[in-house]
């Protein structure tokens, strides 16, 4: 693509007022962005709006209150906490629809137990009719799928728990 071609893109883009865009030809990918004018203040369609469901409700905690009576009330053996394991969590870069296959019927790019490399599809997200894969950004092992087939997601949701290779 030459300067010419690009120049006339962004003005496409401009009169169209397009904010987004991606081109991949061959070995050329193009991403152009555009961010607000100074001044303009994006109001949300009041049409539409985000429902979030109420988080789980937090495990309870044995707790030993100490009064002044028995100030070493707490038991000598006290369980060792579990090791909090670093996992890395692929989120969904857009809004859509989750898929765990190419097609119905086909197996699923990734299931739990197997291992993936930087850039490996995982899944697709599907918006607006376009099918958007949706690619490892670690190297690992797929420890937990946190969503399910055909699941409506959102911008930043949790996909997938990878524990990183060391």
């Amino acid at each position: 693509m030459n300067h010419k071609e690009l120049k006339e893109l962004i003005e496409f883009l401009v009169e169209k007022d397009i904010a987004e865009f991606e081109l991949e030809r061959g070995d050329v990918k193009i991403r152009i962005k555009r961010g607000a004018e100074p001044g303009a203040i994006h109001t949300p369609d009041p049409r539409y709006f985000a429902v979030h469901s109420a988080p789980p409700p937090a495990p309870e905690v044995g707790v030993h209150p100490v009064t002044a009576e028995s100030p070493t009330t707490a038991p000598a053996t006290a369980a060792a906490p579990a090791p909090v394991e670093n996992l890395h969590i692929v989120h969904s870069p857009i809004v859509g629809t989750y898929y765990e296959s190419p097609s119905p019927g086909s197996p699923p790019f990734v299931k739990v137990g197997d291992t993936v490399e930087v850039g490996q599809v995982v899944c697709i997200v599907e918006a607006m009719k376009l099918m958007n894969e949706i690619e490892s950004d670690v190297a690992g092992e797929v420890v937990k799928k946190l969503i399910t087939n055909g699941q409506p997601i959102e911008y930043g949701q949790d996909l997938f728990a990878i524990r990183p290779r060391a």
